[in-house]
Formats: C-alpha cells, sequence, structure tokens
C-alpha cells in the first residue's frame, strides 16, 4: 500500500508543478510586448548551428584546458611506464612526455594539432596550474626531508655534500664565463648568468634520489643512509643559495639584495621559531588521521599559502616558501605521512605532469641546428658530470668513503631530475636563461639523470659486489621452498596458509618465504621501515598462530611483476604463489575495446608475442601483472583464487590428460602434510588407462587410507563442489574450462590454479 501511495503522490507531484511551470510561461509571453526582444534569424540550418555551438565550446578556454590536461596525463603516463620498463625513473618519462607534446616533434610534425591543443593564450592558465602543483609538490618534499638525519649524522654528509655543491658552482661559473658573449640574454649582467648556471650544476633530485636509493635496496645500509643524508643536506643548501640567487637577480646587485636576503632571513626565523612550534603543537593535538578534522588540516595548507606568498613578495620565490613550509612541520611521521597521502596524488598525477609537459612547450631542441651548438650542449654535460660526480666521489673519498661506495655517492649525488627543470624554469621566466641554453640544460638535465643506473650497474660490476636481493638461507637446494609474493595483508594470509599445509610436516627441509614490493614512487624514504613493519605484522601475527617460521623480503620496485619473476627465478623457488588480481578490462564493452588496444602496443605483449610466450589476441583472463608474471617466471606459479580459504580438509583435482598429471605430486603433498582428503575426478579415463599414474596413486592410498578418491564422472555436482575447501587446476586445463563454459566451475570454493614450468 505504502508503495502505491508513494507513486500516486509522485505522479501528482511532477504533474501539478510541471502545469504551473507551462502556465507561467504561457503567462510570461505577455509579459514581451513592446520589448526589443531578439530572435534568431540566422540562414544556416539547424546542423550548422548545432556545429558552431559546438565549435565555439570546443574553443573555450576551460574546454581547451581540460583537453590539455586529459592529453597530458596520458602522455606522461604513458612515457613513464615505458621508461619504468626499462629501469630508468618515471620522471625521465614524463619530462621526454613534455618534450614530445612540445615544439620539438608534435608542434614540429604537427603545427596546426599542436596550435589548436596548445594555443599561446592557454599556456598562461597551464603555468599557473603547474605552478601550483609545484608548490604542493615542494611542500612534500620538504615534508619527506628527515631532520633529525641531518642532525645525527651530519658530519661527513655536510662534507660531501657542500663539496658536491662547490665544485659544480664554480665550475658552472667558469662555463659561465667561456659562453656569456655567445649565449646570454644583452640585458642580463654577468653575474646573474653565472649565478643561475652555478645552481643548476649543483642542484641534486633528491626525490629521484631517494627512490632510487630504496628501488636498490641501499636504504637499510650505511652508504643509504650517507647519501640520503648528503642529498637532504644539498637539497636545503640548495634551495637556500637559490634564493639568494633569486634575489641578486631581481635586485640587479649584490648590494640591493641584501635587503632581500635580510627580509629572506627574518622569514626564515619567524618560520622557524613561531610557526614551526604552533604547527608542532597543532600536531601534538591532533596526531591521528581520525582526529584530524578539516579545520585543523586548513591551518596547515594557509600556513603552507601564506609561507609560498610570503616568499613570492619578498622575492625569492614561493617554491621556497613551499619547501619551508614542508620542512618545518611536525617531526612526527604517521603525521606527515597523513598529509603527504592528501597532497601528493593530487600534484604528482594531475598537476606535476603539467610542469613537465609546460617544460617541453619550452624547449625547442630545433633550435640546436648546428654542431657548434650541439658541442656546446656537450661541454655543458661534461661540466655538470665532473663537478657533481667526480667532486662528490673525491670529497666522500677523502673523509673515508672506500672507492666504491665514493664512486656510488657521486653517480647518485649526480641525478638533477625535476629539480633542475625547477630551476632552469626560474632561470627563463626571470630572462637569464636563453631558449637555446634552456634547451642545452634540459638535454642535461635528462643525460645525468638517465645515466644514474647504468653508472650504478657499471660500478656494482668493475667491483663485482653486486648486492644480492635473495637472503643466503633462501638459496638452500636441500629445501622445499615456496616464496609468497603479497600485496594486501588478507590475501596475503591465505597464501601462507596454503604454504603452510604444503610443507606442515617437513620440519626443518621446508623454507616458506613471504614478500612485499612497493613501488618507488609511492614510498618515502623517512617511513619506509615503518611500512616494511605494517606490511608484514598481520602475516607474521598469522605464522606465530600456525607455528610456521617464515623468511620477509621486501623491496621497493620499479617493476613490481618483473621483480617478482627475478626473485623467484634467482632464488630457484618450487612453487610461487601469489593472489589473482582482476583485470580492469573485463566485464565491460569498454573495457573490451581498451584491452585489446592495450594488449597491442603494450611492448611486453608484443615481446611476448614474439617470443612465443603467448598469444596477441588471446583473452586476457588476469589482470596485467599477473600476466606478466606467468610470463617471465621459470618457477612454477600458483595463483589463489582466495574465498575465505582456512584450511584444505577436502581438495579436489580435476585430471584430463597426462599435462595435469603433475597435480598429483600437490594432492600427495596435501595428504601427507595437511591430512588432506582429496578427490580426483578422472574425465578421460587418463588415470585408469596410464600404469605409471595408477602406481603412485596406490602407492598414496597404502601410506594414507582412505585420503584419497578417484572418480570417474562427466562433471561433479553442486552439493559436491560446494563441500570442498580447495580446488586444484592446471592452468591449461582452466583456461579451457572456462572457454567453454563449464556450469560446475562456478560452484568452486577456493582455487588453486598452477603453471608448471618444463613439462615433458
Amino acid at each position: 500500500m505504502k508503495n502505491y501511495r508513494n507513486s500516486i503522490f509522485y505522479i501528482a507531484t511532477i504533474g501539478i508543478f510541471s502545469a504551473l511551470m507551462y502556465l507561467i510561461v504561457i503567462r510570461g509571453k505577455d509579459l514581451e510586448i513592446n520589448r526589443s526582444i531578439v530572435i534568431n534569424t540566422s540562414q544556416n540550418s539547424q546542423w550548422e548551428d548545432f556545429l558552431e555551438a559546438m565549435l565555439h565550446n570546443i574553443t573555450h578556454p576551460l574546454a581547451i584546458l581540460l583537453a590539455q590536461i586529459v592529453t597530458i596525463i596520458l602522455a606522461a603516463r604513458m612515457f613513464g611506464w615505458i621508461f619504468r620498463k626499462i629501469g630508468q625513473p618515471t620522471v625521465i618519462g614524463e619530462i621526454i612526455a613534455g618534450i614530445v607534446l612540445g615544439p620539438s616533434l608534435v608542434g614540429y610534425y604537427f603545427p596546426e594539432f599542436s596550435a589548436n591543443l596548445f594555443p599561446t593564450e592557454s599556456l598562461g592558465n597551464l603555468q599557473f596550474l603547474s605552478q601550483i602543483g609545484l608548490i604542493l609538490f615542494m611542500f612534500v618534499i620538504g615534508m619527506e626531508l628527515d631532520l633529525k638525519v641531518l642532525k645525527n649524522k651530519a658530519n661527513d654528509a655536510v662534507v660531501v655534500s657542500h663539496a658536491s655543491i662547490i665544485i659544480p658552482f664554480t665550475l658552472g661559473m667558469g662555463l659561465a664565463y667561456l659562453i656569456y658573449e655567445q649565449f646570454a640574454p644583452e640585458s642580463v649582467q654577468f653575474i646573474s648568468f653565472a649565478l643561475f648556471l652555478g645552481i643548476a650544476m649543483s642542484i641534486t633530485a633528491f626525490p629521484v634520489l631517494a627512490r632510487i636509493v630504496q628501488e636498490r635496496g641501499l636504504h637499510k645500509t650505511k652508504l643509504g643512509t650517507m647519501v640520503i643524508t648528503c642529498a637532504a643536506a644539498d637539497d636545503i643548501t640548495a634551495w637556500c643559495l637559490l634564493a639568494a640567487v633569486i634575489a641578486i637577480v631581481k635586485a640587479g646587485s649584490f648590494v640591493s639584495s641584501l635587503y632581500v636576503i635580510a627580509l629572506s632571513v627574518v622569514y626564515v626565523v619567524v618560520m622557524l621559531k613561531m610557526v614551526g612550534p604552533f604547527l608542532k603543537r597543532v600536531g601534538d593535538l591532533y596526531p591521528t588521521q581520525e582526529k584530524l578534522s578539516k579545520p585543523v588540516v586548513a591551518i596547515f595548507f594557509i600556513s603552507l599559502l601564506m609561507s609560498s606568498y610570503a616568499t613570492e613578495v619578498i622575492g625569492i620565490h614561493a617554491l621556497f616558501g613551499a619547501f619551508m613550509a614542508g620542512a618545518i612541520m611536525p617531526n612526527n611521521m604517521r603525521f606527515r605521512t597523513i598529509f603527504i597521502e592528501k597532497v601528493e596524488d593530487v600534484s604528482v598525477v594531475l598537476l606535476l605532469p603539467l610542469f613537465f609537459v609546460f617544460t617541453g612547450l619550452r624547449t625547442q631542441i630545433g633550435l640546436l641546428n648546428d654542431p657548434y651548438l650541439w658541442q656546446v650542449t656537450g661541454l655543458i654535460i661534461l661540466v655538470a658530470v665532473i663537478g657533481k660526480f667526480v667532486g662528490s666521489a673525491l670529497a666522500a673519498r677523502f673523509v673515508g668513503q672506500n672507492w666504491k661506495d665514493s664512486l656510488t655517492i657521486g653517480a647518485l649525488m649526480n641525478t638533477r631530475g625535476l629539480m633542475e627543470l625547477v630551476v632552469l624554469n626560474i632561470g627563463f621566466d626571470l630572462g637569464v636563461l636563453t631558449p637555446e641554453i634552456f634547451a642545452m640544460m634540459v638535454i642535461m638535465a635528462l643525460v645525468t639523470t638517465f645515466m644514474t643506473g647504468p653508472a650504478l650497474d657499471l660500478i656494482d660490476r668493475i667491483f663485482k659486489s653486486d648486492t644480492p636481493i635473495i637472503p643466503n638461507e633462501v638459496t638452500d637446494n636441500t629445501k622445499y621452498r615456496i616464496l609468497i609474493s603479497f600485496g594486501d595483508s588478507q590475501n596475503g594470509k591465505a597464501l601462507l596458509r596454503l604454504a603452510h599445509f604444503f610443507t606442515r610436516k617437513q620440519e626443518n627441509n621446508a623454507l616458506v618465504t613471504a614478500m612485499h614490493l612497493s613501488l618507488t614512487n609511492e614510498l618515502n624514504q623517512f617511513n619506509i621501515a615503518e611500512y616494511e613493519q605494517k606490511s608484514f605484522r598481520p602475516l607474521l601475527e598469522e605464522s606465530k598462530s600456525l607455528n610456521q617460521k617464515i623468511t620477509t623480503l621486501f623491496k621497493a620496485s620499479n617493476d613490481i611483476d618483473t621483480d617478482i619473476a627475478k626473485v623467484a627465478n634467482q632464488g630457484e623457488f618450487d612453487l610461487l604463489l601469489i593472489g589473482l588480481g582482476q583485470s580492469i578490462f573485463e566485464g565491460t564493452l569498454l573495457g573490451k575495446i581498451l584491452g585489446f588496444t592495450t594488449r597491442i602496443i603494450t611492448p611486453d605483449r608484443l615481446i611476448n608475442t614474439f617470443t612465443g610466450k603467448e598469444s596477441l589476441f588471446e583473452d586476457s583472463l588476469f589482470d596485467e601483472r599477473t600476466r606478466q608474471i606467468l610470463a617471465k617466471s621459470e618457477v612454477n606459479v600458483g595463483i589463489l583464487v582466495n574465498r575465505d580459504f582456512t584450511e584444505p580438509n577436502h581438495v579436489f583435482i580435476p585430471i584430463y590428460d597426462k599435462k595435469d598429471k603433475f597435480l598429483i605430486n600437490y594432492a600427495q603433498k596435501l595428504i601427507k602434510n595437511a591430512g588432506s582428503y582429496v578427490t580426483i575426478y578422472d574425465f578421460t579415463g587418463f588415470i585408469k588407462n596410464n600404469a605409471e599414474i595408477s602406481e603412485t596413486i596406490k602407492s598414496i592410498e597404502e601410506s594414507y587410507p582412505d585420503h584419497l578418491v578417484i572418480v570417474e564422472s562427466a562433471s561433479p555436482e553442486k552439493r559436491f563442489m560446494e563441500h570442498q575447501n580447495l580446488m586444484i587446476i592446471n592452468l591449461n586445463t582452466w583456461k579451457k574450462l572456462i572457454d567453454t563454459g563449464e556450469e560446475w566451475l562456478r560452484f568452486a570454493s577456493s582455487t588453486l590454479i598452477i603453471k608448471r614450468q618444463n613439462i615433458n
């Protein structure tokens, strides 16, 4: 009755008020008498009017800005992914994306498209948005600095850090002396040009360096701590120097800049002695995310904006204020993490790529159209590498580091990345750098960042001390070894239980290793230890309740699926267990279209197609990561479809042909170690007609009576399937059953899909 009453009320309300609106419109017509109403008398057809309106909408500044943002993000993610796959920092790919979208490539070959997508009048909006992204990013950079480390371990680090600044700074000024007459703008004084080249040569990209250190597993070593501390001290010193350089350039002379520098000192004192303690007090009162209300968050963001505004007005750039606001945030790392998570996604994913593309739009590599200009570019790169790489390495050697660690520090400190682009854009905006020098310096930033990875690999090769990523105890070939790779803890616990039941009674003859990998660009160097503990805590608690000893392995990764396969292969594990990831491209029409195009343009997919590991047009039953792990692994891989798996009391194994016979080994392990009751369905009569398999099953039945049953049937019943705790199935067989649409698969509980390597 209530539903009928609601329907009647709905219909009556809509009907009555629609009628009232109609009457108002009719009556309103009478009000138009004696008014100059303009009626559209265009001779165009309705279709032409529609197209004209659409063209107006497309060329509206907001529509152009949104189209630019979408294009930029897609290009940045694609190039970032490509460079991550070849072992380079994502930031290089994002910088390359900006250059590609700029006049150097797209603008050169598709000028009309470039002019429509990036019209000159729209660049102002893009610049302001990119500056907001940089302000938020510099806020994060300031928060990522652990000032306690600087206080406690700053002795040798400060020596190396300041040497790595003063040496390239001096060489940069010397370079400026050589090229000033040819390349400096007419109205720029030598001191301004020289100071900017000096600071550009001496900068280090702290975020990129920290992520490389994490990815290579150096963050737990003395060398890693040393280089992180050097980079942090370098960052603080370089930004203070940059503020002074900007003050000198804007003031026009050193004496005039003293007023700006004096104001800057007052600003820093106020931030450290007044604003910092106040924010610390707020942080102490609201230390958790639950207590952190929106008004409290507003206090910190207002502090950020006011700090940036103050430094912009003083004349040392808003970015320094953002950096300073981040540095004085409360020392509570959990508190800082909350803010980093709030800010980083928006700044890094959405706004920061705008800065890369804006830089790319300014970078006109086509201006370097003479061999001499490329020689000058080579000289700039040489000076940058000698100043930073060699200078840092010699300083590290002087304070007592061995040659390997000294060269490693030099290679890492030579990383420039995004920080270099920030300095270059400031110089370009101030008119200190010409378009030619700007393009040369951008190329230098790319080269010095790109060479970091290969340089570290070369150093390791020369000194023959490549750090193993696998613990020594894992490489014991006398044990049955299982590797668990998990993302979320819930799946990790299920995988651990499964590994436990495979090995429970083998005592010292089995080893279970739990591995968790995280992308380097999602980790912050100051809380990586806490993150590692948090990731493994649920599994360690589960292992204690199971009385199962496990070895843990954590790694920051630039390419998770490749590293999972690499660890499994190098450790020669007997079984790699992973959870099932659902493909985002399955289940919807748009998803299937995008999935198909992604498979065609994905380099990994094309390589695997040419090498015969998979078909290009094969349907993706798994997500991209699972598919890559399967393609790259040289060990047996088990994919667990977890449906509240607890223990394998009743196990179901389908057997169709000889490719499935290896599953009987897993049945034997579960019967022996977990006391499982296993039912094997012999769908085609293969077991009955195979003497070797029959003999194996007979020996199992003799050792463990009533634990193994062979059933010959066309398909299992729903009631039987629902009674099973676990189904173990060959990957190829599972794919065939999915393709044929076997109804009984829908009733399966937790399923372990196994891909076996080297099947005879």
